[in-house]
This record gives C-alpha cells, structure tokens and sequence, in this order.
C-alpha cells in the first residue's frame, strides 16, 4: 500500500462487547493500517468528530447486541458532516432481516460472524483506493 488506509474501528450505542473489535483492529494493524479504535459505548456524535479529527477512510462498527439498529443515524450524521465519502462496514451479529436497512442507509458491507480477517483488510483497502481515486 502506497498509502495506508486509515480505519476507525468503534461501538456505539450500549453493547460493550469488544473482543471481536479488538481482533480486528489488530489484524487491520498488522495488515499495514493506520487504525484508530475506541473503546465501547461511543456516541454517534463522538464518532462523527472524530472521524473529522483523524481524517479516517473507513469506520467499523461492531453490533453484538442489536446496536446497528442506530447505525442509520450515524450514517445521517456522517452525511451532515460532509463525510459521505467514508465508507462505513458492520461487523458482528446483524440478523438477516436488518442487512438491508443497513445497505439502505448508506453502510458499504456487513461482515457477518465467520467473515475471514484477511476478508475484511481487503476489503478496505479496496474500498480506500476507490474512494481516494474518485
């Protein structure tokens, strides 16, 4: 990578289950990325301003316990604070029947549980390139 993605891996809402964001953010590091990780509990507007503070390409958000139903109201937020060219991935448990409102509001992928590491750094750094070319 010429220029290493840089990814926000954070929680919103009340879920404070972290291992599989912690896993990840490492692998993200390991992989050559820049990676700012927060810990658990956020609020949708502390992420917004940080993702201005740190410039970042992408924001992972890990959903064990039904927070990416307020995943659309982060993408709202993004939006209003001209970030729209971040792309936004979930992570975790996101039931079927929710994939698409999430598609809907804006996120880029939903990586369900079982999704490969290696997977999810490709993807970014796809994601990255793209959005850094346009």
């Amino acid at each position: 990578m010429d220029i290493r993605p840089k990814v926000l891996i954070t929680k919103i809402g009340l879920d404070g289950h972290d291992r599989g964001s912690r896993i990840v953010a490492a692998h993200l590091r390991d992989a050559g990325m820049e990676v700012v990780y927060t810990p658990p509990w956020q609020e949708i507007r502390a992420v917004v301003k940080l993702a201005v503070e740190e410039d970042v390409d992408v924001i992972g958000l890990s959903s064990l316990a039904t927070d990416h139903l307020i995943v659309p109201k982060l993408m709202t937020a993004l939006r209003e604070a001209g970030l729209s060219d971040v792309a936004v991935i979930v992570g975790g448990i996101v039931p079927d029947e929710d994939e698409q409102m999430l598609l809907d509001a804006g996120v880029a992928r939903v990586f369900h549980p079982g999704s490969k590491l290696e997977d999810i750094s490709a993807y970014i750094a796809d994601a990255t390139a793209r959005v850094r070319a346009a």
